[in-house]
C-alpha cells in the first residue's frame, strides 16, 4: 500500500547504485500498528511534519504498512567478521530502507525500518523485531545522541499488533532508524571476498562523495578515505570509553563508514568499573570487552584496508606499505585525543607529564575497589573544589582509603593548575553525566511495556536521559547504581 498523505523529498542514492550493492523488497504489511513514541525533534530536523506522523496514515508508514511515495525499500548486502570469523553474506536481514532525505541543515540522512519483515538476506529468520530489543535501541542511541556521541538515531517506535515467537511469543514492533548511511566495513568485505573491483571502486567513490569529499582532492582518494574513515572510528571508540559504554558486538559488518555507533544489540554502560567488563551472552571469551574496544576497532580497520588495497595502488607491495603505514598510525589518532577527554573528566586544562598515570591509577583503585564509573566522576566534579567535597566519593569505594591516597595526589596537580574552581566544576559537569542508561533501568522499563503495556516509565526514561549532564532532583534516582538485586550482568541480542 503506498502512503500519499504528504510529500517526502526522498533523494535515494544508494538505490541508484547497481543491483549488486542490495535487494529490492518491501516492508511486509502489519495488522495493526500503534504508535509508541515519535521523536518530535528529529521528525523537524529532518523536515518532516510531525503531525502528519503522527496521524493513522503516517504510523502506517512508520510500521511498514504503507510505503511512502518517492522511496524506494530495499536491503543492502553485506558480509563481515562475526567474532573474528568472516561470513561471506549477511546483509539486512530484517531492516529495509525506505530512501534518503536531505535535513534541514543539508545532511543526507538514511531512514530505514527495522523489523519490517523478511528480505533475501534474513536467513531464514521472521525479519521482525520484538518491542523489547526497539525499546532498548530508542533509549540508549537516544541516550548517546544526548551525549554528544555519534550515533544513529530513532525516529520512531511503533508496536505491529502481532506477535513474534523467540524463546516465547512476544509482542512486534518496529524502530525507524536514521543514519548519515548504513555502509559498513562489512560492506566493502562483501565485494572484496568475490573480488569484485569494479563495485569496490563505485562503493568508494560513493562514500567518499556522500561522507568523505576531502579525500577525492588527495593523491590517493582511497588511501585519504581510509585514513579519514580511522580518525571518525579512532574519535568514536574515544567517546565510547570515556562515558563506560560497552557495544558488545563490535563485528565488522557493525562497524559504520560514517564513524557513527549503529546497531545497539547487548550493548551496555558499566556500572562498577572494570576493564574486563563484558555483558553480551554472546561474547563467550571476552572479545568485545570494554578494554578491548580501541584494539577490535584497529582489527576492524586492517580488514578495510585489506579491502581497498587495490584500489590504493595497482602495486601490491606499495598498496600493502601504504596501507600498513596509515593503520599504524591508529594510536595517534586515538591515544591524545583519549587522554584529553580524561583530563577533561579530571578537570584538568594544561598538559603535564605524568597526567596519564594519574587517571590509570584512579582506575586500578576503582577496579578494586568497585566504583561506579559514572557516579566516580560525577561526584569529582565537586571534590575538585576541596576536600570538603570528598565524602561522597570515597563511599564509592569498598576501601575509602584508597581514594584518599589518590585524591591527595590530584589535588596537589589541581593546585599546581590553578584556576577558578567554579568554572573547574562547571567544565567538568559538562563532561561528566549523571544520568546514563544503566542496565538495570532499561530493563525495568522495557518489561513494563512487554509485561503491562505500561510505556509511562519508558517515556520518563527517555526524558531523563536527553539532559544526562543537568542536575535534575525529581529523577535524583536515575543517577544511583543498582542494588545488588537489581544488577544486570548478561544482556542479549535483539535477533
Amino acid at each position: 500500500m503506498t502512503a500519499s498523505g504528504m510529500q517526502i523529498a526522498f533523494d535515494n542514492s544508494y538505490a541508484r547504485l547497481p543491483g549488486a550493492f542490495h535487494a529490492r523488497v518491501a516492508p511486509t504489511p502489519v495488522a495493526t500498528p500503534r504508535l509508541v513514541k515519535l521523536n518530535l525533534g528529529l521528525a523537524r530536523e529532518l523536515g518532516l511534519d510531525p503531525d502528519w506522523l503522527a496521524s493513522p496514515e503516517g504510523v502506517e508508514m512508520l510500521a511498514g504498512k504503507r510505503v511512502p511515495e518517492g522511496a524506494e525499500p530495499i536491503a543492502a548486502a553485506y558480509a563481515g567478521h562475526q567474532f573474528g570469523v568472516f561470513v561471506p553474506q549477511l546483509g539486512d536481514g530484517r531492516a529495509i530502507l525506505l530512501g534518503e532525505v536531505v535535513d534541514r541543515a543539508g545532511r543526507r540522512r538514511d531512514i530505514q525500518l527495522k523489523g519490517s519483515g523478511p528480505t533475501p538476506f534474513s536467513r531464514r529468520g521472521d525479519g521482525r523485531a520484538a518491542l523489547g530489543p526497539v525499546l532498548r535501541e530508542y533509549i540508549v542511541s537516544e541516550a548517546m545522541a544526548a551525549l554528544g556521541i555519534p550515533t544513529t538515531r530513532a525516529l520512531a517506535a511503533a508496536t505491529t499488533g502481532e506477535w513474534v515467537r523467540r524463546e516465547t511469543a512476544l509482542p512486534g514492533a518496529v524502530l525507524t532508524r536514521v543514519a548519515a548511511s548504513h555502509i559498513r566495513v562489512g560492506t566493502f568485505q562483501f565485494f572484496a571476498a568475490r573480488g569484485d573491483t569494479d563495485s569496490l571502486r563505485r562503493l568508494a567513490d560513493h562514500v567518499i562523495e556522500r561522507h568523505y569529499p576531502e579525500a577525492a582532492a588527495a593523491e590517493r582518494p582511497v588511501l585519504a578515505l581510509f585514513e579519514a574513515v580511522m580518525a571518525r572510528q579512532a574519535a568514536l571508540v574515544v567517546r565510547w570509553m570515556l562515558v563506560g559504554f560497552i557495544h558488545g558486538v563490535m563485528n565488522t559488518d557493525n562497524m559504520s563508514i560514517a564513524g557513527e555507533t549503529i546497531d545497539y544489540g547487548p550493548c551496555a554502560f558499566m556500572d562498577a568499573y572494570d576493564p574486563a567488563t563484558v555483558f553480551s551472552s554472546i561474547d563467550e571469551r571476552g572479545r568485545y570487552a570494554y578494554a578491548n574496544q580501541p584494539g577490535i576497532a584497529q582489527w576492524n580497520l586492517a580488514r578495510l584496508a585489506e579491502c581497498l588495497l587495490p584500489l590504493i595502488d595497482e602495486n601490491q607491495d606499495t598498496a600493502v606499505a601504504l596501507a600498513e603505514a596509515a593503520l599504524g598510525r591508529f594510536g595517534e589518532a586515538f591515544n591524545p585525543a583519549y587522554l584529553a577527554g580524561l583530563r577533561a573528566k579530571l578537570g584538568l586544562t594544561t598538559e603535564v607529564e605524568g597526567d596519564l598515570a594519574l587517571a590509570r591509577d584512579l582506575f586500578e583503585r576503582m577496579t578494586a575497589g568497585k566504583a561506579d564509573f559514572t557516579l566516580t566522576f560525577r561526584r569529582l566534579c565537586d571534590a575538585a573544589a576541596g576536600p570538603d567535597g570528598d565524602g561522597p566519593v570515597r563511599v564509592l569505594f569498598a576501601d575509602p582509603a584508597a581514594y584518599d591516597a589518590w585524591a591527595q595526589r590530584w589535588r596537589a596537580r589541581l593546585a599546581a593548575e590553578g584556576g577558578d574552581a567554579a568554572a573547574r566544576r562547571s567544565a567538568m559537569r559538562a563532561v561528566n553525566p549523571a544520568f546514563i542508561p544503566r542496565n538495570h533501568r532499561v530493563e525495568a522499563v522495557i518489561e513494563a511495556a512487554v509485561e503491562r503495556a505500561d510505556f509511562g516509565p519508558f517515556e520518563e526514561l527517555v526524558q531523563v536521559l536527553s539532559a544526562p549532564c543537568e542536575d535534575q532532583p525529581a529523577f535524583a534516582a536515575y543517577a544511583e547504581p543498582p542494588a545488588p538485586d537489581e544488577r544486570v550482568y548478561r544482556t542479549f541480542c535483539g535477533t
